[in-house]
């Protein structure tokens, strides 16, 4: 009994102590428990946020991911739709390609044909020509030649702007002497102008120009033949003149002039210009067309000056080089009038050549030169003349493809060798390529490409032998 006396006690202890606290001690108790609701109650609604945020991101990640994958997927397809686009593109490409090449030695094949035939008829037309029998076979021979001529230049034509645009023509840029190339072009162009009954004057300056010399010499040449056949009185000038780094080059004539209209038209192939210009001038409207390739491929600019009814200048700018003994002289092949004894009696020329329609010509034309000519065909007749003859020939004349793959340099270097000198040598061809070109000027020969002329040959043949 007396055990439960304490408890009791305690009880009634708390109960008077809850009493005792005062008013305001309650009040205070209570707004902090208001508070510490309020924390709690914000921490959950911001927990729920954070949880309803979370959510929203994740739903938000999975709709980007499937975006993703269905952007990766169109774009995996699009790049197999470039592959196969790239695939037709390459095999296209390798198409064009063997097309190309199959143009280039179609042209090769028909230029190298074409030429033998020419070759061959030019030779016979020399002997016709130079005959003293009949007037009139003078006349037909003249017409033919001029016919064969225009065959000739667009056969030529033709070929140089198939090397160009396949690249087979590379430029070779090096120093030039201007008034060398003037010179040599003054002389080649005489008789024309003559002929007319123009003037043509050169002014070169003393300058020097980088170029490359053949091409830089077939504009000047298209373009002088293009100032000769328009102007039918006055004159025709070459002049080069230094501007900043450069050197212009231009040629001006007193002709008809160009009209506005086609002033860009006459630079595309087949294009001779308005009818202002006199009816059968000649030509088939590619020398234009070949001027603006070729500078083009040297990366010289071209320009042209003109007023109709007082005349036109064409101009190439081509880079300045300082003059030097180093510059290359640019010579034409040695000129001769036909009214120049031949000088070649008591001469023996051996002909080596397949084409017996050319060795046919070849000899009428060396014997009305008074030279006695030996053929040989092949490597085997070049053997049986070396084993026949008592002496070594003045002078080979040689194609440098022959039959099976043979070469007439072989011939020449195998006669040299059995006669124990260096006997001049002419090498023809209708290879135009640098190879046959570099073998031959390798092998001290000098090269001639058919068709070529009888004056140009007998020049050539006559320097050899003085």
């Amino acid at each position: 009994m007396r055990s439960e006396i304490p408890a009791h006690n305690s009880n009634r202890d708390s109960f008077n102590l809850m009493y005792q606290t005062s008013p305001h001690d309650l009040s205070r108790q209570l707004e902090k428990l208001h508070k510490i609701n309020a924390a709690l109650i914000e921490r959950v609604e911001r927990s729920v946020e954070q949880q309803g945020s979370a959510y929203s991101l994740f739903t938000a990640a999975i709709g980007l991911e499937n975006q993703v994958r269905q952007r990766t997927d169109e774009l995996q397809e699009a790049l197999d739709r470039l592959e196969r686009s790239n695939d037709a593109l390459v095999a296209a490409r390798d198409e064009a390609e063997r097309a190309n090449e199959a143009k280039t030695r179609f042209f090769t094949a028909v230029g190298h044909d074409l030429l033998q035939p020419l070759h061959a008829a030019r030779l016979t037309l020399s002997a016709l020509g130079e005959s003293n029998e009949i007037t009139e076979h003078r006349k037909l021979a003249h017409q033919i030649d001029h016919a064969l001529s225009s065959v000739e230049e667009l056969l030529r034509t033709m070929l140089d702007i198939t090397k160009i645009e396949t690249g087979v023509t590379l430029p070779a840029p090096r120093p030039l002497n201007l008034k060398s190339l003037f010179e040599s072009l003054q002389l080649d162009f005489a008789p024309l102008v003559a002929e007319k009954g123009l003037r043509l004057e050169v002014v070169a300056h003393g300058l020097s120009a980088v170029s490359d010399p053949a091409m830089l010499r077939r504009i000047l040449q298209n373009l002088l033949s293009n100032a000769v056949r328009f102007t039918a009185r006055g004159s025709i000038e070459l002049e080069a003149e230094r501007i900043a780094d450069g050197v212009r080059i231009s040629v001006t004539d007193t002709g008809p002039g160009i009209p506005e209209a086609d002033r860009e038209r006459i630079f595309e192939e087949f294009q001779s210009g308005s009818n202002e210009r006199p009816a059968r001038s000649g030509g088939f409207g590619l020398g234009l067309f070949i001027v603006k390739r070729m500078a083009h491929a040297l990366g010289h600019a071209i320009d042209l000056q003109t007023i109709p009814g007082l005349g036109s200048t064409f101009s190439i700018v081509v880079p300045f080089a300082p003059s030097s003994s180093e510059s290359v002289a640019i010579r034409s092949a040695p000129h001769s009038s036909p009214s120049d004894q031949y000088g070649f009696t008591g001469i023996h020329v051996l002909v080596i050549e397949n084409d017996l329609d050319i060795i046919a010509a070849t000899k009428t034309l060396l014997e009305q030169w008074n030279c006695r000519t030996f053929p040989a065909t092949d490597l085997s007749q070049i053997e049986s003349y070396i084993a026949d003859s008592e002496r070594a020939p003045s002078i080979v004349l040689a194609d440098y493809h022959l039959d099976d793959d043979a070469c007439g340099l072989t011939g020449i270097a195998r006669l040299r060798q059995a006669f124990g000198q260096n006997i001049p040598a002419i090498v023809i061809t209708a290879d135009h390529g640098t190879v046959s070109a570099n073998a031959v000027k390798a092998a001290g020969c000098e090269l001639l490409c058919k068709p070529i002329r009888p004056a140009e040959l007998r020049a050539l043949m006559r320097h050899l032998l003085s």
